[in-house]
């Protein structure tokens, strides 16, 4: 997108095309106005539309500009802090809600792509959570048991049966979670914003948001060429928030993260590493991710930002990487490359904020913004008709808290991804 192959990459590629938009020009009137046409902000639209509620989504560069278009596309359940540490975090009602409502998100996901016929490559098959070490097994044992004892599908893999489903003897065990899969990232935000336009929404791209004022009941939004005057905001724009309510941005720390795409790899290959298509992501702290496309390309992905030195290291340390995990590959070359940036929180929870009166927002996915963006998005439209109050929301309303120190913390995590690259993968056996 904007010229840049390196911001969206083979997603941008090979999803089918955008539905048809348009700048904001003039004046427009609305129920409710939705900054940001990600999975939240165009997950809100689609079901404030289907509720009948007149919803205007304005967006900055195009649908899925942000995360939504740049992530590996793991639709996966719950979110990276373990179960009962959410609910130590949050208390057990909110803690318990949180993880009912996230725990059957990917299930939710995919209804809605069956729903609506999104053509979106999605595989069902689950995805691998590997182990590197013992540390990484004990971690694995550890979260198996957390969410067999509530009752979620998740299976603890030795070794063996590990190596069998991945392709690789690299990993000292794996969970197998039947709750998750893959999907193409750009190509689900598509077809979510064309179900939503199909329902009655209204999007406006090419129209960053330059300020928000409040007259008598209802907010006026304004753009360089246009403006909408609604009675709610939801503020739907995490990692990349910009404009009226850019101090979202100051309660994260940008974590950056790329992705690199083969080749279509030779049928051979294809059944041979990943025969079943789940998507992997290792145990690692600068963690590893990888999972096919539909066309058999291989996406591989780490820590990092494909920019200044960090591009060769980058990318030289996934040659490696690759050859130690699947020798049989041999070489590789890599015909498309591209990063984001993911909005990390203190606690590595995601955000409720009402902003103002009638202004909302949840932020802070911490990488997983698919299946939750799409669930607390549904959760926005649902507040705004008054179907969910705010008392059953799934997280508490909380101040914006300004992280000190991001930028010297988003640098470590830089540099410590390209420390970590410089030496990976170099030494017999190593991943």
């Amino acid at each position: 997108m904007q010229n840049d192959p390196r911001s969206h990459g083979l997603w941008e590629r090979t999803a089918p095309a955008a539905p048809p938009t348009t700048a904001l020009a003039g004046s427009v009137r609305a129920d409710v106005v939705i900054v940001g046409a990600g999975y939240t902000g165009l997950s809100a639209a689609l079901h404030l539309a289907e509720s009948g509620v007149d919803a205007v989504v304005v967006e900055a560069v195009e649908i899925g500009f942000g995360g939504a278009g740049r992530n590996v596309g793991l639709v996966n359940a719950g979110m990276w802090v373990m179960p009962d540490q959410l609910v130590s975090t949050l208390g057990p009602v909110y803690g318990e809600r949180l993880i009912e409502l996230l725990g059957n998100a990917p299930r939710y996901v995919f209804d809605l792509i069956t729903r609506h016929g999104i053509a979106c490559e999605d595989e069902r098959a689950g995805t691998l959570h590997c182990g590197v070490g013992p540390a990484g097994l004990r971690e694995l044992e550890q979260r198996a048991a957390i969410w067999q004892k509530r009752g979620a599908p998740v299976r603890l893999l030795d070794a063996k049966e590990t190596a069998a489903k991945v392709g690789t003897g690299a990993y000292t065990g794996s969970l197998l979670d039947l709750r998750a899969g893959t999907i193409q990232p750009l190509a689900y935000a598509r077809g979510l914003a064309t179900a939503a336009i199909a329902a009655g929404a209204r999007i406006f791209t090419g129209s960053p948001v330059h300020s928000a004022n409040q007259t008598g009941d209802k907010w006026e939004v304004k753009t360089q060429t246009g403006s909408v005057t609604a009675d709610w905001v939801l503020v739907a724009t995490d990692a990349y928030s910009t404009g009226p309510w850019a101090q979202l941005r100051t309660e994260q720390v940008h974590l950056p993260y790329f992705n690199l795409a083969t080749e279509p790899l030779s049928d051979a290959m294809q059944k041979a590493i990943l025969p079943e298509r789940q998507g992997v992501w290792d145990t690692k702290s600068v963690l590893s991710s990888y999972r096919f496309d539909r066309q058999g390309r291989l996406v591989f992905g780490s820590v990092g930002a494909l920019r200044g030195t960090g591009t060769a290291v980058h990318q030289a340390w996934a040659q490696r990487s690759l050859a130690a995990l699947f020798p049989q590959l041999g070489p590789v070359r890599f015909e498309a490359e591209w990063y984001g940036q993911i909005g990390m929180t203190s606690d590595n929870l995601p955000r409720f904020h009402r902003l103002d009166r009638n202004v909302i927002a949840f932020s802070g996915y911490n990488g997983r913004g698919i299946a939750p963006g799409t669930v607390l998005g549904r959760c926005l439209a649902e507040h705004v008709t008054g179907k969910l109050p705010e008392a059953e929301m799934p997280l508490p309303g909380t101040p914006v808290e300004t992280v000190s120190g991001r930028a010297m913390r988003e640098a470590v995590y830089e540099y410590g991804a390209q420390a970590t690259h410089l030496v990976g993968a170099r030494l017999p056996g190593r991943i």
